[in-house]
C-alpha cells in the first residue's frame, strides 16, 4: 500500500522535475526567438571590431595580438584557404567546409552562431564547434584572411557564475529536503489520527488525540475528539439503557414466576387465587406497555422517520383523551377541569396521542387525594399551547433535571406501573414535531407542562 507520505515525496519530484523541464523549454523558446538572434550580432559586432582593428593598426603581429585575444576568452580560427591557424582555446570539432571559408574570403559575414543546426534546445549556445562561431574577412600584409571567432564559454563561466550555480543547487537540494520534513510533520498526526480510528473500531472510546494545531488538521482533530466523547458517553448511555431494560423486564416476570408458582398450591384459597392473578395480570400489562414504549423509542430515535403531517382537531383529541381516563380519575379522587378552544393542528395525530396519554396518566399517578387538574388549549399567532396542570406531590429541582432520562423515577414508591419511559417520549415527539416541552413542579405543589406547538 502507497503511504501519504510516499506520494508527497513522489509529488515533489515530479512536480520538481516537470517544472524544470517546462522552465527549459520557456527559456529555450526565448533563447530561440528572442536571445539567439541579439548574440549573434553581438559577436558579429566584436568580430567586426577585432578586424577594423587589425586592418588600422600598423606594423601590428598578427598572431600575437590573436594571441591575446585567446587568452581574454575567445576561442579563433584563422585562415588564408590554404594556411591555418588557431588561437584560444581548443574547439571540441574542428570541422568547417570549404565553401564556408571561401565565402568569408570573398567579403561576406558567416552567421554560425544564428544558424547553428539545433534548435531543439539551446544548447547551440554551449557547442564547442567551430561551425558555431561568427566569420568575418579582413585584410593583413595585402593578403585576403577569414577570421572565425567566438566567446570560450568555459573561460566565461566565473567564479560568480559557480557560485550562482551553486546557489541554484543549494537551494534546489535545501528545499527538497525541507519539503520532506513538512511532509513527515504534516503527515504524522494524519497517521495518529488514522490509528486512533482503529482503537474506536475495537470500541477503546478513551483515545483522545493530542495535536495542537491551529490549522485544518488542528480542526479535523477537535471534530475526532468530539466525535470520541460523544461516542464514549453514547456507549455509556448505551450500556445504562441495556442494563435498565433487563432489570425492568426481569422484575415483572419474576414476579409472575413467583406468583404462578403460588398458584399450583392446591390449599389456596379463591380470594387468594383471584389476587394472585391479579398482580399477574398487571405485571404483564407493566410488559407489554414497556415494550410497546421500547418500540416507539426505537422508532423515534430513527432520524429517517417521517412524520404524517395531516390536519386533525386537536381539541377533540384532547377531550377523547380526558374521556378515555375518566375512570382513572375517579377511582384516584381527582377532580378535572379544562379550557379548551377549537384548534385544528398539522401532526401526526397518533403519535402526539401518546403525549397526551403519558401526561394525563402522569398528572393522575403523581396526584394527591382530593387533587386537581387543570388543562389548557390556546391558539397563539405562531405557535400553539398546550398546558396541563396538576396539584400533586411534585418534584425539586434535581429531580426536575432528570425527568427526561429514559427509566428515571423521580419517585419509586409513586410509580405503580410506570416504565420511566414516559416523559422522554413526550420530550421526542414534541421536538419531532419542531416544538419544546417546558416543565416546572415544587414539592407539596404540583408540576405543569407547557408543550408549545409551532403553526406549519
Amino acid at each position: 500500500m502507497k503511504t501519504l507520505y510516499s506520494k508527497f515525496v513522489v509529488t515533489t519530484l515530479l512536480i520538481m522535475i516537470g517544472s524544470l523541464c517546462i522552465g527549459f523549454l520557456m527559456t529555450n523558446t526565448y533563447y530561440h526567438q528572442v536571445t539567439k538572434g541579439k548574440n549573434d550580432a553581438k559577436n558579429v559586432a566584436i568580430a567586426e571590431d577585432i578586424v577594423d582593428y587589425i586592418e588600422s593598426a600598423k606594423q601590428m603581429d598578427l598572431d600575437s595580438y590573436l594571441t591575446t585575444l585567446g587568452q581574454i576568452g575567445y576561442q579563433i580560427y584563422v585562415t588564408t584557404g590554404e594556411e591555418h591557424r588557431f588561437f584560444g582555446g581548443e574547439y571540441r570539432d574542428k570541422k568547417l567546409s570549404a565553401d564556408v571559408i571561401q565565402h568569408v574570403l570573398d567579403g561576406e559575414v558567416y552567421h554560425g552562431m544564428r544558424d547553428f543546426p539545433k534548435e531543439t534546445f539551446m544548447t547551440g549556445f554551449f557547442a564547442n564547434e567551430l561551425i558555431n562561431t561568427i566569420g568575418v574577412p579582413f585584410t593583413y600584409q595585402n593578403e585576403q584572411y577569414a577570421l572565425f571567432v567566438r566567446p570560450d564559454i568555459r573561460l566565461l563561466f566565473s567564479e560568480a557564475h559557480t557560485l550562482l550555480g551553486g546557489l541554484i543547487l543549494g537551494m534546489a537540494v535545501l528545499s527538497l529536503l525541507a519539503m520532506l520534513l513538512f511532509a513527515k510533520a504534516l503527515i504524522r498526526p494524519i497517521t495518529q489520527l488514522t490509528e486512533a480510528t482503529h482503537q474506536l473500531a475495537h470500541e477503546k472510546f478513551d483515545t483522545l488525540l493530542e495535536i495542537d494545531r491551529a490549522d485544518e488538521i488542528g480542526q479535523l482533530a477537535d471534530s475526532f475528539n468530539v466525535m470520541t466523547e460523544k461516542l464514549q458517553e453514547n456507549d455509556r448511555i448505551r450500556k445504562q439503557f441495556i442494563s435498565n431494560v433487563s432489570h425492568d423486564f426481569q422484575s415483572p416476570l419474576l414476579n409472575i414466576q413467583g406468583y404462578v408458582d403460588l398458584l399450583k398450591n392446591p390449599t389456596l384459597s379463591e380470594p387468594e387465587r383471584q389476587e394472585y392473578a391479579t398482580i399477574i395480570e398487571l405485571e404483564t400489562k407493566r410488559l407489554s406497555t414497556l415494550t410497546k414504549q421500547l418500540l416507539l423509542l426505537t422508532s423515534l430515535d430513527q432520524s429517517t422517520r417521517l412524520l404524517k403531517r395531516e390536519p386533525y382537531n386537536l381539541d377533540e383529541q384532547l377531550k377523547e383523551t380526558v374521556r378515555k381516563y375518566r375512570w382513572q380519575l375517579e377511582e384516584a379522587n381527582v377532580q378535572l377541569s379544562y379550557q379548551i378552544e377549537p384548534v385544528t393542528y398539522k401532526g401526526d395525530a397518533g403519535l402526539l396521542q401518546n403525549v397526551w396519554d403519558n401526561l394525563l396518566t402522569n398528572a393522575i399517578k403523581y396526584n394527591v387525594n382530593g387533587g386537581e387538574i387543570h388543562i389548557h388549549l390556546q391558539a397563539h399567532s405562531t405557535f400553539i399551547e398546550v398546558l396541563i396542570e396538576d396539584s400533586g406531590i411534585g418534584m425539586n429541582e434535581e429531580q426536575l433535571q432528570k425527568v427526561y432520562d429514559r427509566f428515571y423515577r423521580a419517585d419509586e414508591s409513586r410509580t405503580k406501573q410506570g416504565t420511566g419511559l414516559g416523559l422522554a417520549i413526550v420530550k421526542q415527539i414534541v421536538e419531532l414535531h419542531g416544538g419544546e416541552v417546558q416543565m416546572k413542579s415544587a414539592i407539596n405543589v404540583g408540576t405543569s407542562v407547557c408543550i408549545h406547538l409551532p403553526k406549519l
